[in-house]
């Protein structure tokens, strides 16, 4: 398998930071995670998809234009009923 060996995380969440770094020690991968806080910053996306699954692609495409490095996202979000699912 050919990694990188450098990977950036598009958020500024220090949790989420810290947890991929600890999934990806305990799978043994001899890769670098970065967040967004270890580059200058850049304008962040609006998240205009309608699934979490769209914003969290337009974050990692995102990073990964402005950085040049791969770049992984999430978007957990809630999801609320008695709001219309906003």
């Amino acid at each position: 398998m050919n990694l990188p060996e450098r990977i950036v995380l598009a958020t500024n969440n220090p949790k989420k930071l810290a947890e991929l770094r600890r999934i990806v020690a305990a799978c043994g991968l001899a890769v670098e995670v970065s967040g967004l806080r270890d580059f200058p910053a850049y304008p962040e996306p609006e998240e205009t998809e309608r699934t979490f699954e769209g914003n969290a692609f337009l974050k990692a495409t995102a990073a990964a234009r402005e950085t040049g490095l791969v770049a992984v996202a999430d978007d957990s979000g809630l999801a609320v009923d008695e709001l219309n699912g906003m």
